[in-house]
């Protein structure tokens, strides 16, 4: 009778052995912390990645990721961030999951899953969100939404409209490409590049506060001539393309390259290491992707995404409209910590800050103004710049 049970015990621990050799990612990339469990999707949905923090039954707060993973360096990193320090500090359960496909139906289809989860309220970082949850937000209307850089509308871009339980969050890029700008020409640096993603509002954004926080860092300066190429790549992927445009331009002169577009910049930054060139990084600190980064136009996505919820949890969720973050709310700004510059110094940042907090500076933010218009300098009230708009 000994023996027969010894051996049951041992075939069990053997099956069990098995099944956590077997208990893989499912092909997501992602390093979890030690308090986080990987749980592989079922045959056909979205990867996910879960907490065991919180005590409710499900896991109340949900991440869709935009097919990147939550240690991009870029947008869903940070959006994660604010979920993970929120989630920890008020022992509410988290969860991320991951669509199978960049289209508006496996959003919609992730998101479903995540309502299934039991999520009160999904994360949704990044405008190709829009479509999905301008559906969803009817679908699920007791399920609130935070949708960071974007509005709902419906796939044909006829109707846009905010519900009560959608949170839309945008950021003042203007005011985080100015900072960029005026730090690069106060760093030495008279002849600049932007090379942008995709020309949607927040990258335009990005480009006409960089110029014209060079334009501000020149007249305080003193000089007199401003030469930046600008240039939309037309999407948000590291090409060889651009990387040899990138390329051309530090060695035509051009000493700092604002890569503003995702995996642009990544572009950006490998010819920048050819050629011991700078980079500046956007969205997040990007500081560790490459010695080339001198600073980041950065947005404090963890922080938005923290009063988000902070909202939901507390009963005053901003639903029903768009929220802008911007240096009021320290939302907006360059890592000082960790960026490399040699003669911009700290005190020189907190006094620009100063004014950008105070409104003693004007940033004109129209992104309907074109770079083709014959006035676009002076619409943006630019005359020690000159922007060579690259086609």
């Amino acid at each position: 009778m000994k023996k027969k049970v010894f051996s049951l015990l041992l075939a069990v621990a053997m099956v069990l052995s098995l099944a956590a050799c077997g208990n893989g990612n499912n092909g997501t990339d992602t390093t979890a912390p030690a308090n986080q469990e990987t749980t592989p999707a079922d045959e056909g949905s979205a990867d996910t990645t879960e907490t065991s923090q919180g005590g409710s039954d499900g896991y109340e707060i949900a991440l869709v990721t935009d097919l990147g993973t939550i240690d991009d360096k870029s947008f869903n990193q940070g959006a994660w961030e604010g979920v993970v320090a929120y989630g920890d500090e008020f022992g509410i359960a988290y969860k991320y999951y991951q669509p199978t496909e960049k289209t508006t139906a496996s959003y919609v289809e992730t998101i479903g899953l995540a309502v299934e989860g039991g999520a009160s309220i999904v994360v949704c970082p990044g405008f190709l969100f829009e479509p999905a949850v301008y559906q969803v937000q009817d679908t699920y209307p007791d399920v609130n939404f935070i949708l960071i850089d974007g509005e709902p509308h419906d796939e044909d871009y006829a109707e846009y409209r905010t519900n009560s339980n959608v949170m839309c969050i945008m950021f003042q890029e203007d005011e985080a490409g100015f900072l960029a700008g005026y730090a690069a020409v106060k760093e030495g640096h008279t002849k600049l590049g932007f090379m942008g993603g995709m020309a949607v509002p927040a990258v335009i954004r990005f480009g006409y506060g960089y110029l014209q926080g060079a334009e501000y860092a020149a007249n305080e300066m003193g000089i007199d001539s401003i030469e930046v190429q600008y240039y939309y790549t037309g999407g948000f992927a590291a090409t060889p393309e651009a990387q040899a445009m990138a390329a051309s331009w530090f060695e035509s002169g051009t000493g700092v390259i604002f890569g503003c577009g995702g995996s642009v910049g990544n572009s950006v930054m490998a010819a920048a290491e050819n050629v011991d060139k700078s980079v500046i990084g956007v969205d997040v600190d990007q500081s560790s992707e490459s010695d080339t980064v001198i600073t980041s136009a950065m947005k404090m996505l963890k922080n938005s995404v923290y009063e988000g919820l902070k909202g939901h949890f507390g009963g005053n969720f901003t639903g029903g409209q768009t929220i802008f973050f911007d240096v009021t709310s320290d939302s907006v700004g360059l890592p000082m910590e960790t960026s490399r510059f040699e003669t911009f110094t700290q005190e020189d940042y907190d006094a620009i800050y100063a004014k950008l907090v105070a409104g003693e500076v004007n940033i004109e933010n129209d992104t309907t103004i074109e770079t083709s218009d014959p006035e676009f300098h002076s619409k943006l009230g630019l005359s020690i710049v000159k922007a060579t708009m690259v086609e």
